[in-house]
């Protein structure tokens, strides 16, 4: 088949952020399929056809750009952050099963930076050993799941980056995370609201997990939670560094 699907990660936001593989995947594709917020941070060519849909349409989106690639077409289905974390690339992966035809076709993917290490890079250094990353939110898969892997997080000492940590559907589950977190980790452990990173209104709130307000997260905040060796580097007129050293067990 002619057509092909490249699943394409734009990015937390800012332009520079883009990869220049993601960049000429945009360029060459004749469709681009996306969540709407998504398509509308493109700037596309006339002979460029959009196809933007709701947030919680991703099988309908992999299906539509399978559909148009067996018609011949350069598709780009894309996401924010990195289109294989928590994003479009599993839909699409998830999608192309159930047509023969759709087994044929050339498919890539072109990662781009995620939402957790834009995050990191603004806040220092938090994930400089191990972390984990989990999504709270409980669409697709059971909250039972969730507590019992933001325990298994919490128990292995591991830093903790939250993602889609509060919706209007679903305010308390933020609150019901952080409970559950409290009652594993210190109350001293370093956290991190990291909101709308690389936009104009980004926003950067260090706290500690027992004085965080969980209800300063939305679905724009990427969370950090400490291990038991992270630490803030306070400075004089600037705002802290976050930093979880490289070798376990040497804090103080």
């Amino acid at each position: 088949m002619s057509g092909r699907v490249v699943v394409i990660g734009l990015g937390p936001g800012p332009a520079e952020w883009m990869t220049p593989e993601a960049r000429a995947a945009i360029d060459a594709a004749s469709d681009v399929v996306g969540y709407g917020p998504y398509v509308d941070r493109l700037t596309l060519r006339p002979d460029q056809r959009a196809h933007a849909s709701d947030n919680r349409l991703e099988m309908n989106r992999a299906r539509l750009a399978l559909k148009l690639a067996t018609e011949g077409r350069a598709v780009a289905v894309v996401s924010g952050g990195d289109p294989g974390v928590f994003a479009m690339a599993a839909a699409v992966f998830e999608a192309v099963e159930e047509d023969p035809r759709w087994l044929r076709l050339e498919i890539a993917v072109a990662p781009g930076v995620t939402a957790m290490q834009a995050a990191a890079a603004r806040l220092g250094a938090p994930l400089g050993h191990d972390f984990c990353a989990i999504s709270l939110s409980d669409n697709l898969k059971p909250w039972a799941i969730v507590e019992r892997r933001l325990r298994a997080a919490a128990e292995g000492d591991f830093v903790i980056a939250l993602y889609n940590p509060a919706s209007q559907a679903r305010p308390a589950r933020i609150v019901e995370a952080f409970d559950l977190l409290r009652t594993v980790k210190a109350a001293a452990t370093p956290v991190a609201f990291a909101r709308a990173v690389g936009r104009a209104d980004e926003t950067l709130t260090l706290t500690t997990l027992g004085e965080a307000d969980p209800n300063l997260a939305d679905m724009a905040t990427l969370i950090i939670i400490g291990s038991s060796e992270t630490r803030f580097i306070a400075r004089d007129g600037a705002r802290a560094w976050m930093v979880t050293p490289r070798a376990y067990g040497t804090r103080g």
